[in-house]
């Protein structure tokens, strides 16, 4: 193969349109845009949404008015009264009510003072109402806040984790 053997693969380069370039061209006069109107002339063209001045469908459409919080935390609910069939003693954690099924991963978990608690537990939740609270430490219980850490991720897709844990595990290495 030479230098003057060299040619674009087939269909890759397309001879530019000729527009406005007489009659026998086939995009003679009116350049391919039709006869007249707005949409004919040079400048800016409609928006894609206007329908001619009729009331747009997007004007139209109701609305979901207010604000949706995107740091919302949302809790799966445990109440002590589903407790009860845990054996006497128990230290139920987190990964244990994932095991059993109770619980997914993913979320965090809270656990709420419905019902009542014949058990003396142990129990490794992320939040407890002031009624579980209360009726766990009645049983004879102890109720384990474990805190719940989201890890933030950049816009970049990578990890981002903040500063000051940043420099905390550089101090700790060093």
């Amino acid at each position: 193969m030479k230098l003057h053997d060299l040619k674009p693969a087939p269909g890759s380069h397309r001879e530019r349109k000729r527009i406005g370039r007489g009659i026998g061209s086939g995009k003679g006069k009116t350049g391919g845009k039709g006869m007249m109107g707005q949409k004919a002339r040079s400048g800016p063209k409609p928006s894609p949404a206007f329908e001619g001045g009729q009331m747009r469908i997007t004007r139209k459409m109701p609305k979901l008015r207010g604000f949706k919080n995107r740091w919302r935390v949302e809790y799966q609910i445990i109440n002590i009264g589903q407790l009860n069939n845990v054996p006497d003693g128990t230290e139920l954690t987190i990964e244990e009510m994932v095991e059993q099924g109770w619980i997914h991963p993913a979320k965090p978990v809270k656990i709420l003072g419905d019902g009542e608690l014949e058990r003396k537990l142990t129990i490794h939740a992320h939040k407890f109402s002031a009624s579980a609270r209360a009726r766990i430490e009645a049983a004879g219980g102890a109720a384990i806040e474990t805190p719940w850490i989201v890890e933030r991720r950049s816009r970049s897709r990578g990890p981002n984790p903040p500063r000051h844990r940043q420099k905390a595990e550089a101090t700790r290495e060093a």
